[in-house]
């Protein structure tokens, strides 16, 4: 259990935590959330240790081991198997200290210590965390220096998840995730052993990863129970039920002061009128619910939009070099009035397709139709660094606006969500949902027929999140959106794409069915995906037919497995026993290294063995209740 009692902290002179009392159960999955700025990222460091509290305490159970993903990315030339084997500080310490000890006592706490932490099955775990985070096997075995930056910050949550910490604190995971890598960090998350504090404004993540939400707000930790939108609930009953009490203590005050008034000057009534003063003093008052107010995000509507289709691709090839397209055989078309996601892991192209459609890239083969003066707006998270740093939001939007009167300009910037304060703010001083927001709005300036997102919610908190979807399905253009954010695609758009393979194909499921697909078992989606394989709904429902059918082999095999299993767990139980003798080093030592192999080749048949039975019993689930 995480006890936090009494706890106030600063940050540069400000007090973002003051008071605050908490108690998360052991074992519980938490999602902080707080406006940008409360100081979620305080309370981590608190907790850590890496910053004092002014006041209060944090009380976590001895010897806890707390986690979280290193602030710098690893840039080494080790490969990232390595580097996330290396975060299992005590198994790599055994490992070493094995190769050198030479006392029998000492080898066989080293070997019952190994089996005890599952060291003979880590590489396997390691290898399952980093191709759940998009790393296949060759990927795995190169250097982390060959990677970019994004990428190296998922080795670096990689490590933080094969270590198992006690405490597991992630802040913002998925900021550099794809949808297919936070789809699988849900499921981690959700199955993770111990206690889990995640910092997010992914509402799925909230909703699906979690067991209760903490809430940092006005300063102070309120626990609720259930995930984020049980929250949500629990939040604005508790708040109407605040204002009603409120509005019913004011008018008790009301009452009494009347009282107090009228009657406090008579000798007849004084008594009366000073018992009245006491009670008042009793009643004391109801704190207000203070809303904050989150600026609305509008996108201006295109004068005239062109007749269908808008775009047109047939036989498209695309990529950065001649000869060499990252797509091709693209066959598609854009009407007016889509709305379509992009999906597939980075790397596989969306970008590159993004960039086609808003005309950064040209062509390679093919051919590609657009409707007579089409305006396309492109919004791209790489494009935050084009701000200006020393100019405020107005200068952006004034160079825009050359002819424009001072009141129009600051008008144009209220559209994008910035407040009046925000507007004279140089961007370097503006937080990274509010460049967001003037980059969105910068992009949207020219009223497009065609608005194409890529990563809009990295910096934007929940609120703002609901303000870009509302501003997106207020906009009557067309919109291509390159998310992670589950919830902001099943809110805003009607159409899936599916970028893998080489190629961009329309995938006829919805966002449950990609989640399943992707999910259940990543190994045979990706074997799908590549095959070209369009996923729909009877497709579905023919293969969950086809494993009804088959349930009684299915159910054999899976018994088979825990049999073999049980056997393997007795005679690893047996050989742990036997290893545990000291004597069997001195009298036997040929025979303890046999043991010891022995041991590691069980415990990886029974890695193995779970891991089947892991999938297989998921693909029963899944067709007994298709």
């Amino acid at each position: 259990m995480i006890t936090i009692t009494d706890l106030s902290a600063r940050i540069a002179g400000r007090l973002l935590i003051d008071h605050a009392t908490l108690s998360l159960p052991a074992g519980a999955k938490a999602g902080l959330v707080g406006r940008n700025g409360a100081g979620k990222s305080t309370l981590f460091r608190v907790i850590t240790g890496d910053l004092a509290a002014e006041s209060g305490a944090v009380s976590i159970p001895k010897n806890a081991r707390i986690g979280q993903v290193a602030q710098e990315a690893p840039g080494t030339e080790d490969s990232l198997i390595s580097i996330v084997l290396a975060a299992d500080k005590e198994r790599a310490a055994l490992l070493a200290e094995a190769e050198t000890a030479t006392d029998p006592h000492r080898i066989a706490e080293i070997q019952t210590r190994l089996a005890d932490i599952g060291a003979h099955s880590a590489e396997a775990r390691a290898a399952t965390i980093l191709s759940g985070l998009g790393f296949d096997h060759e990927a795995q075995l190169r250097p982390a220096s060959s990677f970019s930056g994004g990428w190296r910050m998922r080795v670096a949550l990689a490590a933080v998840l094969f270590s198992e910490p006690d405490l597991l604190l992630l802040d913002e995971p998925t900021n550099y995730l794809d949808l297919e890598g936070t789809l699988w960090l849900e499921e981690y998350v959700r199955r993770y052993p111990h206690t889990v504090i995640v910092i997010s404004h992914d509402r799925d993540l909230l909703n699906t990863a979690v067991n209760s939400i903490i809430h940092l707000d006005q300063k102070k930790l309120t626990f609720y129970r259930g995930g984020y939108d049980q929250f949500e609930r629990q939040k604005a009953e508790a708040d109407e039920l605040q204002m009603k009490a409120k509005a019913k203590n004011e008018a008790a005050r009301k009452h009494l002061q009347s009282f107090i008034d009228r009657f406090k000057a008579k000798a007849s009534k004084a008594r009366q009128a000073q018992s009245r003063v006491k009670a008042l003093e009793r009643l004391g008052t109801v704190a207000s619910v203070i809303e904050d107010h989150v600026q609305p995000i509008t996108f201006p509507e295109p004068e005239k939009q062109p007749a269908s289709p808008i775009v047109a691709i047939n036989g498209g090839a695309v990529g950065y070099a001649p000869g060499k397209p990252i797509l091709k055989g693209i066959n598609l078309r854009i009407d007016n009035d889509d709305r379509i996601a992009l999906l597939g892991s980075n790397g596989n192209g969306k970008s590159t397709f993004a960039k086609l459609i808003a005309g950064r890239l040209q062509l390679q083969a093919g051919e590609m139709k657009l409707a007579p003066n089409l305006s396309v707006g492109f919004f791209a998270q790489h494009q935050l660094d084009d701000l200006i740093p020393n100019e405020t939001p107005v200068d952006h939007v004034r160079r825009l606006m050359p002819l424009a009167g001072e009141a129009q300009v600051r008008a144009r910037v209220a559209q994008m969500g910035l407040s009046t304060e925000k507007m004279a703010t140089a961007a370097k001083d503006l937080s990274g949902g509010e460049k967001a927001r003037l980059l969105m709005g910068l992009s949207a300036f020219h009223a497009p027929n065609l608005l194409i997102l890529d990563e809009p919610t990295n910096h934007l908190d929940i609120d703002s999140r609901r303000a870009l979807i509302e501003a997106l399905n207020d906009y009557n253009g067309a919109v291509i959106l390159i998310a992670h954010d589950r919830h902001l695609i099943e809110a805003t758009v009607d159409r899936l794409w599916l970028v893998n393979g080489g190629t961009v194909s329309v995938f006829e499921g919805d966002m449950e069915d990609y989640r399943s697909l992707v999910v259940a078992s990543p190994k045979k989606a990706e074997e799908k995906l590549d095959a070209g394989l369009q996923v729909n709904k009877a497709d579905q429902r023919k293969a969950a037919a086809d494993k009804r059918a088959s349930l009684a082999p299915l159910r054999k095999r899976i018994n088979d497995i825990e049999t073999l299993t049980k056997k393997l767990e007795s005679l690893i139980q047996a050989l742990d026993a036997e290893l545990a003798d000291p004597a069997l080093y001195e009298k036997a030592p040929a025979k303890a290294a046999e043991k010891a192999k022995q041991r590691g080749e069980a415990a990886a048949k029974l890695s193995a063995a779970e891991e089947e039975w892991l999938e297989l019993s998921t693909e029963y689930e899944e067709a007994m209740a298709g």
